[in-house]
């Protein structure tokens, strides 16, 4: 999809769409003054006669106006000015490309630059409408014999202005295009059935990443073998079970100036099904255990999102991927297994599994020496039943790589919740046979999950995001969600020694 940023009298565009934002109280804001100008007073109209409610998100069609270049006209609610904050601006951007993906036509142009959101500026809310337009045009049809129709939306010019910084419109429209598409990748691997999207599938894709990267990316495949020597017993033991073999993924990206800059490296737990194991999970609802691996999913969006982005940073990538599923060979509960870190674990439950492959990611990354360590991983029910669907979880060893994270998350609008680490809670973890056990009951199951990934974690400033309750729906909407890729890419771009791609305040 195509961005590009056009100063100029919104009256004048030529354009399939022209999207207009409008206040419930009917105070115009630039662009649509110019454009109630341009059209006889037609939305000033409208508002007055109570033909169009400007409440947030509602959208009304207008197949033609007067005096304008635009084949249409469409008006955007924006509620009242005192509660245009993120939150209002997304919804209201969201249901504006939600109309237009429906519409047949290719290309539209937006005035949503003159809205004012409390601290966010110009290129903030050109990446905003980028990304919400990537989300709008997406369609997972892959298995369809008759598939849903393909919007036709390829450019979306962002209006700006005269007087408004095109420059920084211009960053924020390819910044919230990259971001956009790593999005939608990691939605399309969610998306794609166990049987289709195994540990090898996705060792694959991460190779033809790298054919495609031109030399920005490269990548290494750990099969079985490898893990077997390694001492990745913990890793193993999960797909033990499966007939699909467990590997483990590197990617690597050196966009630093020093080629020797300590890395940021993500890690992302990739159970391509979870059945439970042994410890079976109940039938209903466990098609969705597909969307176990989406904290894998996450780390390929962005890492897509870094390739289109290109930011001066170094980064690693990490995916454990394996299947849980029961057979003869697969662990059973009480079993005692060897972690790649030397630590022993009693495997209480078999469905506490995305931690024994993360234990030993995490172990893995100590060799890059990094300047920081995130995991991602659907790791928790419980999570789901402390946030709801709304924020991710997220532990971490380091306060000052919380707060980081946390900001990442304000500014891409993917939130985080910061969750205690406390040592209070390590003791639940105790084990009788091992060095710890992997649940440690129900109370605070969130937060025992993430002390047992803990103890992996002492090299290196770390944190882990759990994102079971934000990664895809359920029910009628069911998918992939693509969330937090913006939270880590925005991560990874504050990190960048380039400023130029950071997206700023005011």
């Amino acid at each position: 999809m195509e961005f590009p940023v056009q100063t100029a009298n919104p009256a004048k565009v030529e354009t399939a769409c022209l999207v207009v934002p409008v206040f419930k109280d009917g105070d115009l804001l630039p662009a649509a003054t110019k454009l109630d100008n341009a059209s006889e007073r037609l939305i000033g109209q409208l508002i007055e006669r109570g033909d169009f409610d400007a409440r947030l998100g509602n959208v009304q069609l207008i197949p033609f106006a007067p005096g304008l270049n635009a084949d249409r006209l469409m008006l955007v609610g924006l509620g009242a000015r005192e509660t245009c904050q993120e939150g209002a601006f997304r919804k209201a951007i969201d249901a504006a490309f939600t109309a237009l993906a429906s519409l047949p036509a290719d290309d539209a142009a937006v005035a949503f630059n003159d809205v004012p959101v409390p601290d966010r500026a110009c290129d903030w809310k050109a990446r905003m409408v980028a990304e919400a337009a990537h989300r709008a045009v997406y369609r997972f049809n892959d298995f369809k014999s008759e598939p849903a129709p393909v919007p036709s939306l390829e450019r979306v010019t962002l209006l700006v202005s005269e007087g408004g910084d095109a420059d920084a419109a211009r960053e924020g429209g390819r910044i919230g295009d990259g971001i956009g598409q790593g999005i939608n990748a990691t939605r399309t691997l969610g998306n794609l059935p166990g049987n289709v999207c195994t540990p090898s599938y996705l060792a694959e894709r991460a190779e033809q990443m790298a054919a495609d990267s031109e030399g920005a990316l490269t990548t290494e495949i750990l099969d079985e073998q490898a893990l077997e020597e390694l001492g990745a017993h913990s890793l193993l033991s999960v797909g033990r079970g499966s007939a699909e073999p467990s590997r483990l993924i590197v990617m690597k990206y050196q966009g630093a100036d020093d080629p020797d800059e300590a890395p940021h490296v993500l890690v992302g737990k990739g159970i391509t099904f979870d059945s439970g194991g042994i410890s079976l999970k109940p039938g209903d609802g466990m098609d969705e255990m597909k969307f176990d691996m989406c904290g894998a999913a996450s780390v390929f969006g962005a890492v897509t999102s870094v390739l289109a982005i290109r930011p001066k940073v170094n980064l690693v990538a990490i995916v454990a991927s394996a299947e849980n599923m029961p057979d003869g060979r697969a662990t059973k509960p009480g079993d005692i297994i060897k972690t790649l870190k030397g630590l022993s674990v009693e495997v209480l439950n078999t469905d506490a599994e995305g931690r024994l492959v993360l234990c030993d990611a995490l172990t893995y990354a100590e060799r890059f020496e990094p300047a920081s360590v995130v995991d991602i991983a659907t790791l928790t029910g419980a999570a789901i039943i402390a946030l709801g669907h709304h924020a991710t979880g997220l532990m971490s060893n380091d306060d000052d790589l919380a707060l980081d994270l946390l900001d990442a998350g304000e500014t891409a609008w993917d939130r985080a919740w910061h969750m205690p680490l406390w040592d209070e809670y390590q003791e639940q973890l105790d084990s009788n046979f091992a060095d710890l056990a992997n649940i440690g009951g129900r109370p605070a199951g969130t937060i025992t999950a993430g002390c047992f990934l803990s103890r992996f974690t002492d090299k290196y400033p770390w944190a882990h995001l759990d994102i079971a309750g934000t990664a895809w729906h359920s029910g009628k909407q069911k998918g992939a969600t693509g969330r937090p890729v913006s939270l880590l890419t925005q991560y990874l771009l504050d990190r960048a020694s380039d400023s130029q791609v950071e997206v700023g305040e005011d």
